[in-house]
């Protein structure tokens, strides 16, 4: 192939590396693409940055940018959020140009739907826009050869507007490292919590309310707190669950780089993660989590203060899934845990990790 046909046009809301979700995982995919597969990345920034090139990948903005190497890309990958292209999640304009790019482009074109659009009470200006989100959804699926989602409730959502639509159901890699693991001893008292800073203070929280229904041997006498930034929220969450549990030593971490941060987590046997809160839970949805993917990738079994009857991708089951509720638990056997923790890494690696959603990708861009 020349390098025009090896030429991929990645469409994202915001600058990689601006830790942003969606950017760093469209720069992780972009890595292991050029690395595994010979196929090179240019970033189509929809909000404008100053950044013209990061790790040798350009980066193009606006979405109009008059540059001959959009037009010459052989296929494009759009990472859809509607929130994040426009405040109120109806992004008309890169509908717009995704529709007369596509007119353009010769080869594929895959859209990831990190989301598709929201719901809510009346009184939020969801319920309003939601027939629009869905409109723009619906025209997005149709225009592509291809949609990737990383849980089934997306992919459903998919199939009920498109049911001819293919889909690929890959779950989120991490952007907290993926080493490669020997070992999987670990003390089970130490537990870690990652993320963002509401859903690592919600978390918190709940990990103080529940903790006494852990069994003794894998109750935490060491907590670390990965990500974030410094938030009297967090800290008063850290300070909660210290007064729940005795002698507890909490290890804050904000800010922290992906390598440190991987380094931290593989040091821990568990990692403590309230998704959905006091909100719906969704089955299924937690393989859209990076706090969950992290924990996979550096062998740390993720619990979950949610119930999971069964995750897999493909037939193939996702260990456990352990979770602990105020109306049950599972957990791992005391004598299994380092059973537990090799399982869910070497799943992550199947499914989930760079290499394993690179190749994906790769399948579908020929």
């Amino acid at each position: 192939m020349t390098r025009t046909q090896n030429r991929v046009l990645q469409i994202v809301p915001q600058a990689p590396g601006t830790r942003d979700g969606v950017g760093d995982y469209a720069l992780n995919l972009a890595r292991a693409l050029r690395r595994n597969h010979n196929i090179e990345s240019t970033f189509l920034v929809a909000n404008e940055t100053d950044v013209r090139t990061i790790e040798g990948f350009d980066v193009l903005t606006p979405l109009d940018a008059a540059d001959p190497v959009v037009t010459t890309s052989r296929a494009v990958v759009l990472h859809y959020v509607n929130y994040a292209f426009q405040r109120r999640g109806v992004p008309f304009t890169l509908r717009d140009f995704a529709q007369r790019l596509r007119r353009q482009i010769p080869g594929r074109w895959i859209t990831m739907f990190h989301e598709m659009y929201a719901s809510g009470a009346p009184w939020k200006s969801a319920f309003w826009l939601r027939p629009w989100q869905v409109r723009i959804a619906r025209q997005l699926i149709r225009l592509s050869d291809v949609c990737f989602v990383s849980n089934d409730v997306i992919a459903r959502e998919i199939r009920k507007h498109a049911p001819q639509s293919r889909v690929r159901l890959v779950p989120i890699m991490s952007n907290f490292g993926e080493p490669q693991l020997q070992s999987f001893e670990r003390t089970a008292t130490r537990w870690a919590v990652c993320g963002g800073n509401a859903l690592i203070a919600r978390s918190l929280n709940s990990l103080a309310t529940i903790s006494d229904q852990l069994p003794e041997w894998c109750r935490p006498n060491h907590v670390d707190v990965i990500g974030g930034t410094d938030d009297d929220a967090v800290t008063a969450a850290a300070n909660r669950l210290c007064r729940a549990i005795a002698s507890l030593a909490v290890d804050r971490h904000p800010q922290i780089t992906a390598e440190h941060a991987s380094r931290i987590l593989q040091q821990c046997a568990f990692g403590w993660l309230d998704y959905f809160g006091s909100g719906k839970v969704w089955p299924g949805m937690i393989f859209k989590s990076g706090s969950f993917a992290a924990c996979c990738a550096n062998g740390a079994v993720p619990v979950l203060h949610h119930r999971e009857d069964r995750l897999g991708v493909s037939g193939d089951a996702f260990p456990g899934p352990f979770f602990v509720t105020n109306a049950g638990s599972r957990v791992p056997a005391n004598n299994g845990v380092s059973t537990a923790r090799e399982q869910t890494y070497r799943w992550y690696h199947r499914h989930a990790s760079a290499d394993a959603t690179a190749r994906a990708y790769a399948a579908e861009l020929q």
